[in-house]
C-alpha cells in the first residue's frame, strides 16, 4: 500500500504544469530573407562564400522556395534546401560555396516578380 500512495505522488507531482512547451527559436542568420503577404524582402542579398541564407516566411500562407530556372531549379541548388515553408516557418539553405549570382523564386507562384530575387555570392 505504501508504494501505491508513493508511485501516487510521484505521479501527480510529475503532471503539475499545463504550459505549453516552449517555440522552436527562429535561427540567427544575418543572411535572412523574409517573405511576407507583399513578396520577399531584401529582393536582391549579397553574401560571402560558403554562407548560408535563411527563408522566413511571415506570411500566412505557405510558400516553396526553390532555384531558378522554374521548374528545373538546378542553377544553384543549394536553395532548394529551404524549400516548402509552412505559415511561420523558417529554414536555411544549403551552403553557397560558388562564387555567382542565384535567382530563387516561389515554386508554386512562380510568374509572382514579388517573390523572386536574387543571392549574389562574392
Amino acid at each position: 500500500m505504501r508504494v501505491l500512495v508513493a508511485v501516487g505522488g510521484v505521479l501527480l507531482a510529475a503532471c503539475g504544469g499545463s504550459s505549453a512547451p516552449a517555440p522552436t527559436p527562429i535561427p540567427q542568420n544575418p543572411n535572412t530573407i523574409t517573405i511576407s503577404a507583399t513578396g520577399v524582402a531584401p529582393k536582391q542579398l549579397t553574401v560571402s562564400p560558403g554562407s548560408r541564407v535563411l527563408f522566413v516566411n511571415n506570411d500566412t500562407r505557405p510558400h516553396n522556395m526553390t532555384s531558378d530556372p522554374h521548374p528545373d531549379h538546378s542553377d544553384c541548388p543549394e536553395i532548394n534546401a529551404a524549400g516548402f515553408l509552412s505559415a511561420g516557418q523558417s529554414r536555411e539553405t544549403g551552403n553557397l560555396v560558388a562564387v555567382r549570382t542565384c535567382g530563387f523564386h516561389d515554386h508554386d507562384n512562380s510568374t509572382n516578380t514579388a517573390l523572386q530575387g536574387r543571392i549574389v555570392i562574392q
